[in-house]
């Protein structure tokens, strides 16, 4: 197969069928950004049940990081010839039978291990939904249909990090992954009854990993994932304590706040599933990493709750838009391997979460919330950088050949 071609086709699914799919998958993908997002959100209630220090507490996110950041890409070559219907609704059950699981936990030592298997379906789902659509949907929608589909992660920000951060300050953590379970159960209903039998994204060969783990250019691509993430989850790690303790906020005024960020977050990805066909993927991933940039220099201006607001709105907006124009971006740059790309962005993304929630961890035992922003905005002008600079390598080019 040629780049140019792009991913082979099942039998052909009329626009209502993808619509139905797009859906159930965005219902997913809501589902499993609840997930990876509820340590963050009940990490105030973690702290005090548990009875350990933020930073260690911590390490239930930097962990469950590196296990979908190694997961992804070794479960996509193990799984990868599964029907994706079938593949995507164990994935969700997996997911709802380790976050009940995780609830009944006894303290930190039993939780750790447990939270670590039971993201490992994340690690194979959001990368083989974005395969799935992208099987789905005709060629010249690919791009709006994966960016649709990552709305859900959106949502998750909007309900579901306000949500486990209320409910983990008013009736404890273990309800938080207690919910995340019943959302995953819903999520792989909705995706059995909507996705059809047989797709099936074309097998990726030793040969297409090594091409495309040897194509400088991709891997460019995939390590601005890394540097970004790594960037947003030095300080998106420890929001709630720092709420908490640095800008005196209550149980409400933190839900409102993680309410807010997920409100333009949403907003950002909406704006971003309008202008990507008008603006191209790389000058929208650039975008976003700007508007997050922006938010991690002003950062000392927050001294309130009103301020915050206001200084993580550019944040807001950049941060999950960024990260769907990347999956776009991946996707379309090079088609023939696009199954492998969107894999190992996936794991870049954890692997980012990983060394940005180990690195913010590691300042914060050692000084406080006072470095976390520099650190963070530093990784985020590196990633910014290496986008700018692939961008301008590829100017006039529609696909990377591998």
């Amino acid at each position: 197969m040629s780049p140019a071609q792009g991913p082979a086709h099942g039998p052909a699914h009329g626009p209502e069928a993808v619509a139905r799919a797009g859906n159930a998958l965005l219902a997913g993908n809501f589902a499993i950004g609840c997930g990876v997002m509820v340590a963050a959100g009940s990490l105030n209630d973690l702290v005090a049940s548990l009875q350990v220090p933020v930073a260690v507490a911590g390490q239930l996110i930097s962990v469950a990081a590196i296990a979908m950041a190694l997961g992804a890409p070794l479960l996509a070559v193990l799984l990868g010839g599964m029907d994706r219907r079938r593949l995507l609704t164990g994935a969700l059950l997996w997911y709802a039978a380790g976050h009940a699981l995780a609830a009944l936990m006894p303290g930190f030592a039993a939780l750790l291990p447990v939270r670590a298997l039971s993201v490992l379906a994340a690690a194979v789902f959001t990368p083989q939904a974005a395969a799935a659509i992208s099987v789905l949907a005709p060629p010249e929608q690919r791009g709006r249909a994966i960016t649709f589909i990552f709305l859900g992660w959106s949502l998750s920000s909007v309900i579901g990090m306000p949500l486990h951060s209320y409910i983990g300050e008013a009736f404890g953590w273990r309800w938080a992954f207690a919910l995340v379970a019943l959302l995953s159960l819903a999520g792989a209903a909705a995706v059995w009854r909507a996705l059809p039998d047989g797709v099936r994204p074309p097998p990726m060969s030793l040969r297409n990993w090594g091409s495309t783990l040897s194509n400088p250019l991709l891997m460019g691509m995939v390590a601005v994932t890394v540097l970004s993430a790594a960037g947003q989850f030095t300080v998106f790690s420890y929001l709630a304590p720092y709420y908490r303790q640095h800008l005196g906020a209550g149980a409400g005024a933190v839900s409102l706040l993680f309410l807010w960020f997920g409100a333009f977050g949403l907003a950002g990805n909406m704006l971003l599933t309008r202008a990507i066909q008008r603006f191209g993927v790389a000058r929208c991933v650039g975008a976003g990493l700007a508007l997050m940039a922006i938010s991690l220099l002003l950062w000392p201006l927050a001294v309130g709750v009103v301020s915050m607001a206001l200084v993580i709105t550019p944040w807001a907006l950049g941060c999950f838009a960024s990260n769907s124009a990347q999956q776009a971006r991946l996707s379309i740059s090079a088609p023939a391997v696009a199954q492998a790309l969107l894999a190992l962005n996936t794991s870049a993304m954890y692997l980012g979460q990983a060394v940005g929630a180990a690195g913010g961890g590691l300042l914060v035992a050692a000084s406080g919330f006072a470095l976390l922003h520099w650190a963070g905005l530093a990784w985020m002008l590196l990633a910014l950088a290496l986008s700018t600079a692939l961008a301008r390598r590829m100017a006039g080019a529609a696909v990377v050949h591998v």
